[in-house]
């Protein structure tokens, strides 16, 4: 386990529902870090100003010092980043990859698994729950549920602290549950 002088583990998965505080917690998280890389991943969407809005809101939120990285490709990011980071968010890694059949898609899986594994600096994974209650009438928006659901259990699994934000609160899922047997 990384110890910069503080208690940081080296992978730290952050989940949570839409506005939980997932992504200012993570940030929070990341301000005790040095010299912090903020990966942002999402598609480009030009014409969606709420869209917009959201990105605004990060980039005034975050550190002036931080460096920034937008791609779509995570992994080449990874495989090139040796220092501490912060991935907001990993659905963006869903989406990269939406159109991979499930052979290639596991593979990708696996890659992104090995390389988060290996990684010596401390990382800060920001997941979205989208599977709660939603069903999508599209299958595209099933398949993107049920990938993101299936990562983010692997994710946890490598992670050595997971927290759910909601309503604003942090809750350290490590201290109050167990894993289910797979």
């Amino acid at each position: 386990m990384e110890n910069h002088g503080n208690n940081f583990a080296k992978v730290i998965f952050i989940t949570g529902g839409t506005k939980s505080g997932k992504s200012e917690f993570a940030e929070y998280l990341g301000r005790k870090l040095p010299k912090i890389t903020y990966i942002a991943l999402s598609e480009s969407r030009p014409d969606d100003l709420n869209w917009q809005k959201k990105i605004l809101q990060h980039r005034k939120r975050r550190p002036k010092n931080w460096a920034l990285i937008e791609t779509n490709n995570l992994v080449n990011v990874l495989k090139k980043d040796k220092g501490p980071i912060l991935i907001d968010s990993i659905g963006g890694f869903i989406m990269e990859s939406i159109y991979k059949n499930d052979e290639e898609w596991e593979n990708q899986i696996h890659l992104l698994l090995n390389l988060l594994k290996n990684r010596i600096k401390t990382t800060l994974i920001v997941g979205e729950q989208v599977g709660w209650s939603l069903v999508s009438e599209y299958e595209i928006g099933n398949k993107y549920i049920e990938r993101l659901g299936d990562l983010q259990k692997r994710i946890t699994r490598i992670s050595e602290e997971n927290w759910l934000t909601i309503n604003g609160r942090a809750i350290k899922l490590d201290k109050i549950s167990i894993e289910i047997p797979f």
